[in-house]
């Protein structure tokens, strides 16, 4: 197969999104759009790949860092114009180029081999990505002639009433041989409804110069989808969602309910693992196997081990580990890694911790900035004080401690292994191994403090 390179149309700016940000940055599947096709192509092995932006282009480079190479439509005149901003890039590319829009999030790897493939069998100038759809309105129309060869691509505004009554459209998605596509682009003109330089004006073309022009119709019509509104955003998120969440059942993962249930792409499910309604998975998330996650329960970056139960919690950059019990209203923050079987329980917050096996914080808790051993238990209402107004310090707490309920530790201070500290006390030095700590003042009882005066006043 030849090289391929690829052109992605990113300058729009997207007005019925009603938007500040670019229409190719709002994000499906937890990844901008254009990111998501750019994601796509290279996945098929580009040799290079260069993105057309415009509008927020600062931002759009910025998303997309060393990805791609950029170039600057100043004026924007239509989809032809913006691919002829690619010539000082490509020119000299001799191979096939695939074009796309960076607002067509849902294209897969597999439809774009398949359209390489049509366009190398066929010896094609050009080929089209098609697709079959009830409702064409909107779209491109994919006219052929009596021997079913693409002729022409004919634009909605552009269209007789017999052209629009065709079902097969264009999605936007081409293959084109290099050194045929650029000669066209200089025939391009703007005698149509939008006054623009129309990138499939080529199609018709290379067929009057003798060409041949192939289509290859998708077989999921979803993956034509291009976003531009709201409402074309969520219908993306669903399909995508629908899409990861028909993978992991196939995979052995159970979904209660499927409707409420939120996995972004780059999630790993292991298998006879539960995922309760509410339950959303984000980011570079790995569960293990036989987990219970949810309801109710957000995790963002997270790396969980087998058989935890994780309810009603939100955690985000963090690690747990094998047979763990968390929840529910458990708060686990970035740089914690929960040991085995640890239980975690109500309104409990980690940070920046690491806690050793067996260790039980049941709730009320606030841990942050600390080093907890093995079969420690932290009584309810146990806060380390790790900030002194400037700098963060660090608790130490050694395996098989008990730390009585309602106690500050205030950082830096060590606990060591099986010391108790009383409850109620303010710990502000270190605690010897098998040492008791009792930091309270003593007890004062007042009797008859309260007179009879004192219930008249009232």
């Amino acid at each position: 197969m030849k090289d391929v390179a690829s052109i992605i149309l990113a300058a729009g700016k997207g007005t019925r999104m009603k938007s500040k940000l670019p229409k190719v940055l709002h994000k499906v599947g937890g990844k901008a759009m254009v990111e998501c096709v750019l994601d796509t192509v290279k996945s098929i092995g580009t040799k290079k790949n260069v993105v057309i932006v415009g509008f927020g282009s600062e931002q759009v480079k910025e998303a997309l860092g060393s990805k791609a190479t950029f170039v600057f439509q100043k004026e924007q005149n239509g989809t032809g114009h913006a691919v002829k901003q690619a010539l000082p890039e490509l020119g000299q590319f001799d191979g096939t180029i695939i074009l796309l829009c960076g607002d067509t999030p849902l294209v897969t790897a597999d439809t774009l081999q398949a359209l390489l493939k049509e366009h190398e069998d066929t010896g094609a100038a050009a080929t089209v990505l098609t697709a079959y759809m009830d409702d064409p309105t909107g779209y491109g129309r994919i006219v052929r002639d009596e021997e079913g060869r693409v002729v022409r691509i004919v634009e909605q505004k552009d269209g007789t009433s017999q052209i629009l009554a065709i079902h097969e459209i264009n999605t936007g998605m081409y293959a084109f041989d290099s050194k045929k596509l650029w000669p066209c682009l200089d025939q391009l003109n703007t005698n149509n409804a939008q006054g623009e330089l129309y990138i499939t004006d080529v199609i018709s073309i290379l067929v009057d110069a003798g060409q041949r022009v192939s289509a290859y119709m998708t077989k999921d019509s979803d993956e034509s989808l291009g976003v531009n509104s709201r409402a074309q955003l969520a219908q993306a998120q669903q399909i995508i969602r629908n899409r990861k969440n028909q993978e992991l059942m196939a995979n052995g993962v159970t979904l209660i309910d499927p409707a409420t249930t939120y996995v972004e792409p780059g999630v790993v499910v292991g298998r006879d693992t539960v995922l309760q309604p509410g339950t959303i998975l984000e980011g570079n998330t790995i569960i293990g196997e036989n987990c219970e996650i949810g309801p109710q329960t957000r995790l963002t970056n997270v790396v969980v081990g087998n058989d935890d139960i994780i309810h009603y919690t939100y955690a985000h950059d963090c690690e747990v580990r094998n047979g763990t019990d968390i929840g529910p209203y458990v708060h686990l923050r970035p740089n914690t890694i929960i040991g085995d079987k640890v239980h975690i329980g109500n309104f409990v917050e980690v940070k920046n911790s690491q806690v050793g096996e067996g260790t039980k914080f049941p709730h009320l808790s606030y841990i942050g900035d600390s080093d907890v051993g093995g079969a420690v238990n932290i009584g309810c209402g146990t806060i380390t004080v790790n900030y002194d107004g400037k700098i963060k310090h660090r608790t130490k707490i050694g395996d098989g401690a008990f730390v009585g309920c309602n106690t500050n530790l205030v950082a830096p201070v060590s606990v060591g292994d099986y010391a108790y500290i009383g409850a109620g006390s303010t710990i502000t030095k270190d605690v010897p191994a098998k040492a008791l700590a009792v930091g309270r003042a003593r007890q004062i009882v007042k009797e008859h403090w309260v007179t009879d005066d004192t219930y008249k006043k009232k």
